[in-house]
């Protein structure tokens, strides 16, 4: 366990060592802009769009986006605990979309559709 943590530790100091170098730094506000631009994207296509891929290429748009912030605090307060979350969020998203797609590959079988309007099978 602690060889892990030594691990990510010198990982960090290298990208915080690389970023000092830089002639422009790149703040957390930078990456919070990025982080909300991707947010809000993510967000639209789940409200406005229709296929049921394109809502859930929008979802882990969203989830991206909760790793750029975590992993720009995690380097703004000098802690790896950020970029521990963001790993456990990856492999969330790995496993909704592994599940989310055979589902959808399920469906795709008995209506042959992908549009979320027809999906009414669950419904009495």
């Amino acid at each position: 366990m602690a060889g892990g943590i030594g691990i990510v530790r010198s990982a960090f100091c290298m990208l915080h060592f690389a970023f000092r170098i830089s002639s422009a730094m790149i703040t957390p506000t930078h990456y919070m802009l990025l982080s909300a631009a991707l947010f809000i994207i993510g967000v639209a296509g789940v409200l406005m769009r229709r296929n049921i891929i394109i809502i859930f290429m929008s979802i882990e748009l969203i989830l991206n986006a909760v790793n750029i912030n975590l992993v720009a605090f995690s380097m703004q307060l000098q802690n790896g605990i950020g970029q521990v979350f963001a790993i456990f969020v990856i492999a969330v998203a790995a496993a909704e979309a592994a599940v989310g797609l055979g589902i959808i590959l399920a469906f795709y079988r008995n209506k042959e559709t992908v549009n979320i309007d027809e999906m009414n099978l669950m419904r009495w």
